[in-house]
Order: C-alpha cells, then structure tokens, then sequence
C-alpha cells in the first residue's frame, strides 16, 4: 500500500467531498489532503486492483503507481471534475500497463453481486446472470466448474469488453463513471455489456453442445 505520510487527518478533512480535497491538494499540496483521499481508497481501489490483475503483488505496485500518478498529475486536475472516475480511469490505465509489461492478461472472480442502492448500475451477478437457469447452458456443471468456466470465458473477451465487464460486475460504478473512465458514451458501455453477456452465452451454449458430442 501507498506508505501515508503521518496519521494525522483531522476530523475536517473526512467531512469533506473528494472534489474538494483534490483541489485543495493540487492548490497547497498539504500531505494530510493526500493521504485522506489514500485512506478514503485504499481499499475500494485495492479489492479492484486485485480482482483485475489476479496478483496481489501486481496490485499493490498498480496502486502505488496510482497515487504516484495523482500527486504528479494533481496540476492537470479541473474544478468539478467528478474524483472518482478519474482514480478509476488512472488506475485502469496502470493495471493495463502493468499486465502487458508482465505479458498477462485480466482475471477476475465473477461471482461479486453489486449493491442494490446503485441504481442504474445494478448489473447483478454475471455468474447467477449466465447461470441461474437449471435448463440452461451450464446447468449440468458443479458450481465450482461454472465458475471457473465463466473466469476463463471472460478472459477470451476482446479487451474493450472485458475491461467494461469489469467494472460493471465488481466496482459499484454507474454507467456514466464507467464512461467517464474509459472515454466513451454511456450507450456504448450499455452496448459493450449487452455484447459481452451475447458472447459469453453463444460460448456457453457452443460448450453445451460439444459437451454433448464427447
């Protein structure tokens, strides 16, 4: 984790927007500013990490190399620009930088389920979403086999479909964060789901059949 620089937040600074705090940093560059928005998401930020690049170690440098980010960019930061899809998008592009220096692709677990007072990007849980019916595709695999069969099936995804799988499934992010985050409209997130959850049930339905053929 990104080693903080004394503890010593003030009960202020936690009342404050994370807006409000990335101005204040980029204006004075008080330490406390910074290392209340690293405790603000050390661990929000961490989880996803993890889930995205399936190695701790990895995730820890990616979230180093994160707020290393936020504090050289903190100039570049515009007044009302919404905080955490910009954490998000920084952190994206350093898991994806990362994996391809390592020569790795994204995993993920897919059975998280989203909270349900996140509205518009209540998604629901992928697994339950490709799995849940008993006549279904995978419905003669153990659980622990969908799981993994669904892990490695997203894995075959294109890149920009995956990528948006992801932060759907596991970050709480509405659609327009995730927009904001990977620079593209709103309709083609929604798009880039729909396409994603087609691909993954034509594989699971090609996986039913030749299962059937052995």
């Amino acid at each position: 984790m990104v080693k903080v620089i004394g503890m010593d937040t003030t009960q202020g600074l936690a009342h404050q927007t994370d807006e409000d705090l990335m101005r204040r940093y980029r204006d004075t560059g008080d330490e406390k500013v910074y290392n209340e928005l690293v405790h603000r998401y050390e661990r929000e930020l961490y989880r996803y990490l993890a889930r995205y690049t399936g190695d701790p170690s990895t995730a820890e440098d990616v979230f180093q190399n994160t707020f290393l980010q936020i504090h050289l960019k903190r100039g570049l930061y515009e007044d009302d620009r919404p905080f955490r899809p910009w954490l998000y998008a920084i952190a994206t592009h350093q898991a994806v930088d990362a994996l391809r220096k390592a020569g790795r692709r994204p995993t993920v677990s897919l059975d998280q389920k989203l909270s349900p007072s996140q509205g518009e990007s209540d998604a629901g849980s992928l697994l339950d979403m490709l799995v849940n019916d008993d006549t279904g595709p995978l419905a003669d695999l153990q659980e622990q086999e969908r799981r993994e069969w669904v892990r490695e099936s997203v894995e075959k995804l294109p890149d920009a479909l995956r990528q948006t799988l992801i932060l759907a499934y596991h970050q709480d992010l509405k659609y327009r964060e995730i927009a904001g985050i990977l620079k593209i409209p709103v309709g083609t997130v929604k798009s880039r789901l729909h396409a994603a959850l087609a691909k993954l049930q034509q594989m699971a339905k090609v996986a039913q059949r030749d299962g059937k053929e052995d």
